[in-house]
């Protein structure tokens, strides 16, 4: 009696040690229109290893045709651990491709493996793929609406694409020139408020006198956009810089080595000549307008 007894609890715990059906349901991944399962995961279930899982496989593989076990192929590979992240799968790193079992090939394995569990192991995944069919099929309605609604989805957004670029062929393009009437500090701010915003790569301004205000406004560029001020600063001016730097990303200062009488804003590598300072446009009359010099040009007669 007490050994019946012991055989009875050695079996209760065999069975708690088992993978449970949602975890053999979180394993099973949709190929070539089949449900299927990885080898690693297979040889998880079974407690044994993948490669002793495969040779058992190839030395009986007149139980596995193709519609019972194939070979994912790179592409195949490649998508599905996109969809369950590689992190996800075992051995992700593994040179080999893996072999993925249909539910019939599942069937198969518990006549192959020399494991005192395979039979029940192959049951319990048998009927996880059972409950995943019967629930696709009790939701197949559910899964076309929301494929059509995805499909509706791309759609909208392909329309929206084309009115988007119609909207861009029509808007009319950048000014390369402006005048700005004494007032017009709103509109000289904005407009070079847009330069500023439209760099992608660098923006240099020359101009004899900067303060915290020109800070501000070169503030607006995109974030990584590299940005240089060369200037006649004084300690106050440097006083602006350094309080602005520790705070905001780096505005770059370069000591002018003389006034010049014009100034300059480069924008990537576009140059544009201006009126007037920065910190002053629109106070007075004042023009600015895009030059056809080169950045390095006009950089290099500052030295």
């Amino acid at each position: 009696m007490a050994k019946k007894v012991i055989k009875e609890n050695a079996l209760v715990v065999q069975d708690a040690q088992m993978a449970s059906l949602t975890e053999i349901q979180a394993r099973i991944y949709m190929v070539r229109g089949v449900q299927v399962m990885l080898d690693r995961d297979l040889a998880v279930f079974y407690k044994v290893d993948t490669g002793q899982l495969n040779r058992q496989v190839k030395r009986n593989i007149g139980r596995f045709p193709e519609d019972f076990m194939f070979q994912l192929t790179k592409e195949e590979w490649k998508a599905l651990k996109c969809q369950i992240g590689i992190s996800n799968v075992r051995g992700g790193d593994r040179r080999a491709l893996p072999y993925v079992f249909t539910e019939q090939g599942v069937s198969q394995l518990s006549g192959v493996l020399h494991n005192d569990l395979a039979e029940k192991i192959s049951v319990r995944i048998i009927r996880a793929f059972v409950a995943m069919r019967r629930f696709i099929t009790a939701n197949a309605g559910l899964f076309q609406r929301v494929g059509a609604l995805e499909q509706k989805q791309i759609e909208t957004e392909k329309k929206l694409d084309v009115v988007l670029d119609k909207i861009e062929e029509l808007s009319p393009a950048v000014s390369t020139e402006e005048l700005f009437g004494t007032g017009c500090v709103w509109n000289a701010y904005t407009f070079i408020s847009g330069l500023v915003r439209s760099a992608e790569k660098r923006i240099v301004l020359i101009d004899n006198f900067v303060d915290e205000r020109t800070l501000l406004l070169l503030d607006k560029r995109a974030a990584g956009v590299e940005c240089t001020v060369h200037t006649r600063y004084t300690k106050q001016t440097e006083l602006d810089f350094e309080k602005h730097n520790k705070q905001c990303a780096e505005i770059k200062k370069v000591q002018l080595p003389q006034h010049i009488h014009d100034r300059y804003l480069i924008v990537d590598d576009d140059v544009w000549l201006l009126g007037a300072s920065v910190k002053d446009m629109g106070h007075g009359l004042c023009t600015v307008i895009k030059v056809g010099f080169t950045p390095e040009a006009v950089l290099g007669l500052l030295k």
